[in-house]
């Protein structure tokens, strides 16, 4: 093993860098996240806004561009999950039956509360991923999810999403998983923060509402379409 190898284990084993990696990889997935929102909300716009975002996404680099994002918010979440759960198992190991002070109660508190939202967001991921990637759910590669665009061909995910929300239970899930996300966010950012040192006494109220109303805009951005469309038929 050379000493690169040595100093990225060391970095691995220790808490500070487990807390790095949750705080840096929690980034990617934090910056994706709106990303993502501002193009599923092409859903309001009509088929042919967000049909032809999804042939732009598909198209970009030749195709590449999409699979290189895919693999790389997939580490990220792999080492975010798995970071984060060694953590929480760590606290465990070294928590005894006093604590020093009330603030490390809170903390305590708050982290069985983000492992829990967190292994809820992991099954929804893997579940959303299952439904509009992989999609087993549906024949969305039959003609009633084709539809021309431009004198070509392409996916409707435009219907893909009316039919997949339509769903009653599924929509549901999607709403709780959301919402669990969203709680998952109010505390990651401030926790971003304070890994890489950059919330301080006087910046913590700051970044405490930032986070709040980053997790709001997310989690009224995302529940918009499902809602719009189980409820009110929005899209049909």
């Amino acid at each position: 093993m050379n000493a690169l190898s040595c100093k990225l284990c060391s970095f691995w084993s220790s808490s500070i860098g487990k807390k790095t990696v949750v705080a840096l990889t929690g980034i990617v997935l934090l910056l994706f996240l709106p990303g993502h929102l501002i193009g599923n909300l092409l859903f309001f716009l009509g088929p042919d806004s967000i049909n032809a975002y999804g042939i732009f996404l598909h198209e970009l680099g030749h195709g590449a561009v999409i699979w290189i994002a895919r693999f790389t918010l997939l580490a990220c979440l792999i080492a975010h999950v798995v970071a984060t759960i060694q953590l929480v198992r760590q606290n465990k190991a070294a928590r005894g039956t006093q604590y020093a002070c009330k603030t490390t109660v809170t903390a305590t508190r708050s982290s069985r509360l983000m492992i829990w939202s967190g292994l809820t967001i992991l099954a929804f991921i893997i579940f959303h991923i299952l439904h509009y990637t992989v999609r087993i759910a549906y024949d969305f590669d039959g003609p009633a999810f084709q539809t021309m665009l431009d004198g070509h061909q392409t996916l409707n995910i435009h219907q893909m999403m009316f039919v997949g929300f339509s769903n009653g239970p599924v929509t549901i899930f999607y709403i709780i998983a959301i919402t669990c996300l969203c709680s998952h966010l109010s505390h990651g950012v401030s926790s971003v923060f304070q890994t890489l040192g950059l919330r301080t006494e006087k910046s913590a109220s700051a970044i405490t509402a930032f986070g709040n109303l980053y997790a709001f805009a997310i989690w009224a951005g995302f529940l918009s379409m499902p809602i719009a469309i189980l409820f009110f038929g929005v899209g049909k």
